[in-house]
């Protein structure tokens, strides 16, 4: 390891560039990382530190930093950082300070920065019988209503992450809207592609939905109150609203987002007996490990069914 004569701050960008080449991440993660170091590098102005070389970073530094982190607020909710949003930043620095190892300059190891404890991670998902009257709720006879169905119907059916839903176009739909099953390749997470599978039922919701449509637009789900010469493309933002809006009126007792409904697809999948390592597939999951959350609660089905049915735990002493 070598100590660097040149400050942290004039390392940011070759690591959003090793980010990208060495790295492979997507241009969203570059973007956030290079969104969350600049809270960083404003931090070390602010403290006039901008001459602060990798292996002059302390502990002391770092907790200081994590004090102005927890006293500043969010510019869209005016609140102060969430623990999560806490979380991204140190992650982001942590990156930076990995990098640094990488590349052979000395600093700080990256294990010194101790995240924030996070709350419960255990997976939030609906049954059968919630999912059904989630569905359900969408009122079909207006051309909002329609396309929420069928957006309900498409998350469930294909476990698309929200940022790969928005991404689709009519015509991958329309192109191949005769077939059963329909079967299309996406770009996911990381830039890696993989297939997913739209069942007839959500193919079905799909062509009434498309049946309404007039417009040139490309993307396959629109806001209908958007200007008519722009692209009117639905954003993450604007499904995570309409998701917890019908839960709402379907009476749900969770807060239900469109990842609520990925985790369903899943655990529907290895409930049905479904391999994890297919899921993984379906999921577009790099690592198994992030597969097996599912196992814990398909693990206490299995429990309580045990328990309910299994004779040897009625028979008397």
């Amino acid at each position: 390891m070598k100590k660097s004569s040149k400050p942290i701050i004039e390392y940011i960008t070759p690591f959003i560039e090793y980010c990208e080449i060495e790295k492979g991440l997507s241009d969203k993660t570059q973007e956030n990382y290079q969104l969350f170091l600049k809270k960083f590098t404003e931090w070390l102005r602010a403290n006039k530190n901008t001459s602060l070389r990798p292996h002059e970073l302390t502990n002391e530094y770092i907790w200081n930093y994590r004090v102005y982190l927890a006293r500043q607020k969010s510019s869209r909710t005016s609140r102060l950082l969430s623990k999560a949003s806490q979380t991204h930043y140190l992650v982001a620095l942590r990156n930076l300070l990995i990098y640094f190892t990488n590349k052979d300059i000395l600093s700080l190891p990256a294990d010194k920065i101790k995240l924030p404890k996070e709350k419960d991670k255990s997976v939030k998902f609906l049954k059968l019988k919630h999912i059904e009257r989630l569905l359900l709720t969408p009122n079909i006879n207006t051309r909002t209503g329609l396309r929420d169905r069928a957006i309900l119907e498409t998350l469930f059916s294909t476990g698309l992450r929200v940022s790969e839903l928005i991404t689709l176009n009519k015509d991958q739909i329309v192109d191949h809207s005769q077939e059963e099953y329909l079967e299309i390749p996406i770009v996911g997470k990381g830039g890696s592609t993989r297939a997913v599978y739209f069942s007839p039922r959500s193919i079905n919701w799909l062509k009434k939905y498309l049946n309404t449509r007039k417009d040139m637009d490309r993307a396959l789900f629109i806001n209908y109150r958007g200007p008519k010469d722009s692209s009117r493309r639905l954003t993450v933002r604007s499904v995570e609203i309409l998701v917890k809006k019908h839960s709402a009126v379907a009476g749900l007792s969770q807060i239900t987002t469109p990842h609520t409904l990925r985790h369903s697809y899943a655990t529907d999948l290895l409930a049905q007996g479904v391999d994890l390592r297919l899921i993984q597939e379906f999921l577009g999951h790099k690592n198994i490990a992030t597969t097996q959350i599912y196992t814990h609660v398909v693990n206490k089905q299995l429990k309580d069914v045990h328990r309910k049915h299994h004779s040897g735990s009625k028979i008397k002493n």
